[in-house]
């Protein structure tokens, strides 16, 4: 049985918003008009690609007898905004699905850890599929929002999917690193690819 607390559903909401603000931000250029009309269609790509990635480790965690809560990480969301005003680039750590139990094995850990990514690559290819309909050229506001839901649903899922497999200490690569390198090294790339594919859609 899946629970959730009143306070991990407070700190999932706290790090969707600033993480939806974080990428609109980015993406608008500091165009405040921007900045408003792409906040729909960040919010609905983070609330896909960050609430899944982590719902997939809290899942992962339970089903092996794991009690999971997710933890926010105001450091973590902090440093994303600094780095985004500053780089214009998202590199955060809004928290992370902490595990209690005893003798959680390194094979377990790992299978914990890739969960979350590969939801994102998942969703990542899910997004590539609807690609085609994006319409940078569209003069109405409904069409607009749309095409940047489908974009920013590619590239955030698979940003998401990226960062969080860098294999550093705080990230889930690490874990998944230490289990099995092979699986990591080709999800880490496959990842790669999706964020270097959607990069050229936008033709940054």
């Amino acid at each position: 049985m899946v629970n959730f607390t009143a306070r991990e559903v407070r700190d999932i909401i706290i790090s969707m918003l600033f993480i939806a603000v974080i990428f609109a931000y980015i993406f608008s250029q500091s165009n405040i008009n921007a900045f408003i009309l792409l906040i729909p269609a960040s919010l609905i790509a983070v609330g896909l690609g960050f609430v899944l990635h982590e719902l997939a480790h809290k899942f992962v965690a339970v089903r092996y007898g794991f009690y999971a809560e997710f933890r926010v990480w105001f450091q973590g969301l902090i440093f994303g905004v600094i780095t985004a005003i500053i780089i214009k680039l998202a590199f955060f750590v809004p928290g992370a699905v902490y595990i209690h139990g005893n003798n959680i094995s390194r094979e377990q850990n790992g299978k914990i850890s890739i969960a979350g990514p590969l939801v994102n690559i998942v969703l990542a290819l899910i997004f590539l599929g609807l690609t085609p309909y994006i319409n940078y050229n569209a003069t109405d506001v409904s069409g607009f929002i749309i095409s940047n839901i489908i974009y920013f649903g590619f590239f955030i899922n698979s940003y998401l999917a990226a960062l969080n497999l860098i294999p550093i200490s705080i990230l889930d690569g690490a874990k998944v690193f230490r289990w099995n390198p092979l699986i990591w090294g080709i999800t880490f790339l496959f990842s790669v690819i999706l964020v270097l594919k959607a990069l050229n859609i936008i033709n940054f």
